[in-house]
């Protein structure tokens, strides 16, 4: 008889196991609302953490203290018939297991995102342009947990890549799916919200990646100048480039005939680009003055091309429109381009946010090109915030 016995309690093996509680992985909430299937989530973090970067269509009930402390109604607020199945959301999927235990008791279907909101930083959707003459195709592949955009842009069953920002697989699935071949990684600059995913694609593929002219990178990659042109699909003047510094010293801008103008992180639809991220505080006035100049030469450029930036300040839906503006547009509401070259420049140097701490080691790790050997999102936790508006 062991001691347990003897005083009279149960035996290891006699323990009750902990409830377990159903959880779903961010691949299925992400294909759920691809495809249109009714999911309610809800979101029990904090109102500031929140405010930072959330999913589309969420209900948001603060109750993470309350979920700790096990107050009874923390999660009263949620319908007994709110639409199944209901998926509870944290930033790291602790305190949703709390929630979903609390729904659970109530009756409701419901279920932990597996990873929180990191997990979910990596969620991905896509918006296609109408097609462009000479048969060429625009995808907009947008990391909705992140407001990072990339793109597709094939012709003649080659496509390239243009800043790399979700998982690999993703671009060679859609790739094959379209039957084209990945040629070309395109990238406007050095990024340092997030990793790249160019040099990866490119070694698996046999791809050439193509980098702005500047002296950080260490990998192998063909220069890009102002006005160069990347060949794609049998036409050899496909996407020219735009050398426009100020958010960094080798950002440049990609244009696509006279219909698209890829704008990297130069130009937003709500903002412009902060100057500071290479050079720190000190190179902030400089950079804005070169900024101020190049956003000058795009809003000069002839036509009326759709904007297409790299990033977006707010969560992307699952709602296929693409998210781009004609350049005339923005000729119009981008208050930063209205301004005089000074009055930009002191707005701008004094907008400018703090810096998250990840971004020095993000950047590190693009100017090698290497991925790290831990989960990414580690590294690429947060919200972007390279725009100024």
């Amino acid at each position: 008889m062991t001691d347990i016995e003897a005083a009279g309690g149960v035996t290891a093996d006699r323990v009750p196991a902990p409830p377990v509680v159903p959880t779903v992985e961010m691949e299925t909430l992400r294909q759920w609302l691809e495809s249109g299937i009714p999911v309610t989530i809800v979101d029990v973090r904090p109102a500031a953490q929140r405010a930072e970067w959330h999913i589309p269509g969420s209900l948001h009930i603060d109750a993470s203290e309350a979920l700790r402390a096990r107050i009874p109604g923390a999660l009263d607020a949620v319908s007994q018939s709110a639409v199944a199945p209901v998926v509870a959301v944290c930033a790291m999927g602790r305190t949703s297991l709390l929630a979903v235990e609390a729904l659970r008791a109530r009756g409701i279907d419901a279920r932990s995102l597996n990873g929180g909101m990191r997990a979910w930083s990596l969620a991905w959707n896509i918006a296609e342009l109408p097609p462009l003459t000479g048969n060429v195709t625009v995808i907009q592949v947008r990391r909705t947990g992140k407001g990072c955009l990339s793109y597709m842009v094939a012709a003649g069953g080659e496509a390239a890549v243009i800043d790399a920002s979700v998982e690999p697989e993703v671009y060679r699935n859609i790739a094959a799916r379209r039957g084209w071949r990945i040629a070309a990684l395109v990238e406007t600059h050095v990024h340092a919200d997030h990793l790249s995913r160019s040099r990866a694609i490119a070694d698996a593929l046999g791809a050439a990646v193509y980098l702005p002219e500047q002296e950080r990178v260490s990998f192998p990659y063909v220069t890009v100048q102002d006005g160069d042109v990347i060949p794609l699909g049998g036409n050899p003047r496909l996407l020219r480039a735009l050398r426009t510094p100020g958010h960094t010293t080798e950002s440049t801008c990609y244009l696509l005939g006279e219909a698209v103008l890829f704008s990297g992180d130069t130009l937003f639809l709500k903002g412009v680009g902060r100057p500071d991220l290479e050079g720190g505080a000190a190179e902030a006035a400089p950079r804005a003055h070169e900024l101020h100049r190049s956003l000058q030469r795009l809003v000069r450029m002839p036509g009326n091309p759709i904007v297409l930036p790299s990033h977006t300040p707010d969560p992307v839906r699952f709602d296929g429109l693409l998210i781009g503006t004609p350049l005339d547009y923005l000729r119009r509401e981008n208050r930063m381009l209205c301004l005089g070259e000074e009055e930009f420049v002191d707005t701008i140097t004094a907008g400018i946010p703090p810096t998250p701490a990840n971004y020095a080691a993000i950047v590190a790790r693009n100017q090698t090109g290497l991925f790290p050997d831990v989960d990414p999102t580690i590294l690429e936790a947060g919200s972007n915030r390279c725009a100024v508006g």
